[in-house]
């Protein structure tokens, strides 16, 4: 995934798809090669070269929006919000679209890889050449027998806390099914998605108060009380499966547990009865994009990644990125 992909923030004034209304017509795993001591699921010459090839590819595929090339080095949810970043291409201004395409490279690589048999994955932990501020967490899970990148998450303004290492440098891979506290990796995506679907009244009461649920919990108020175009229509959201499922999740230096989670909904935006005979939803440039057309009901979907800190006392989602996919 690009630093410049055009993700969608979910903040108070909610999912960013416009409907208008119109009259009818850490420290480097060890490369030791001793013969007692444990190997990483790859090594940091091996993480290194497919970390290269990845960079290679994905700016070779963004620059034609190649969708069957950035196939061979992605895949999961990365993979899925790509190829609707392709799609949504044309709709940018020139300006964008000339950043979009600019090459780039991962810097101060950091190769964050557990102990063989205990995962298929391992984490790359970076700084890109276009945003030397913030860091970047992507994680290569092994599918049909390549590594490709699967997650790709962006700290937004908090650092996430350094992995736990053996002293072999090794990271200790955390399975997604084991509860931390109140909740496990694999159900704070779910989590996360009540806050869209009812403000947070049942799942999300797990979820510590952080900048992202807070948002999502204001889009909820925002779309239950406004609605869609000017109030003539209704507009909810609804939790989904995400794309790929997959959770990934590690022990970190302070005792805790980081979570990458994937995460997905649907957005329903649907004209009030009393308005259906005398006008229609009309999509904008981007839902028409994705092949919505104008109608009493669209529906947009949206899949998304997050990052989620968790502790015996509290689960913080720290960053949530989603990208607008289907529109119908």
């Amino acid at each position: 995934m690009s630093p410049h992909t055009r993700l969608v923030r979910l903040t108070a004034l909610g999912a960013t798809t416009a409907l208008a209304l119109t009259a009818c017509g850490g420290q480097a795993a060890s490369d030791s090669g001793s013969d007692d001591a444990p190997q990483g699921v790859v090594s940091k010459a091996a993480a290194k070269k497919i970390a290269d090839h990845y960079e290679e590819v994905n700016n070779k595929a963004n620059a034609a929006q190649d969708e069957k090339l950035l196939g061979t080095v992605e895949a999961g949810q990365v993979y899925a919000m790509d190829k609707a970043t392709y799609t949504l291409f044309a709709t940018w201004p020139k300006k964008e679209q000339k950043a979009y395409t600019k090459p780039f490279s991962y810097r101060d690589r950091e190769y964050v890889i557990p102990e063989k048999g205990t995962a298929t994955w391992f984490a790359v932990r970076a700084k890109s050449s276009e945003n030397s501020e913030n860091s970047v967490l992507l994680v290569f899970d092994k599918v049909g027998g390549t590594y490709k990148m699967v997650l790709s998450l962006w700290a937004d303004g908090e650092e996430p806390p350094k992995p736990a290492l053996d002293r072999h440098g090794l990271a200790e891979a955390v399975d997604p099914g084991t509860k931390v506290g109140k909740l496990a990796p694999s159900e704070i995506g779910a989590a996360y998605a009540d806050f869209l679907e009812t403000g947070g009244k049942k799942k999300g009461k797990a979820l510590t108060s952080t900048e992202p649920v807070e948002n999502a919990g204001k889009t909820y108020q925002r779309s239950s009380t406004e609605g869609a175009a000017g109030g003539k229509a209704t507009e909810r959201f609804f939790a989904k499966t995400p794309a790929d499922p997959s959770v990934y999740a590690l022990r970190t230096a302070d005792g805790g547990v980081l979570a990458l989670f994937p995460a997905a909904h649907k957005q329903e935006s649907l004209l009030k009865e009393s308005y259906r005979s005398i006008a229609d939803l009309v999509p904008n440039d981007e839902q028409s994009a994705l092949g919505a057309t104008r109608g009493a009901l669209i529906t947009d979907v949206f899949e998304g990644q997050g990052l989620a800190e968790l502790t015996p006392k509290s689960a913080r989602i720290t960053a949530v990125d989603f990208q607008h996919v289907d529109a119908r």
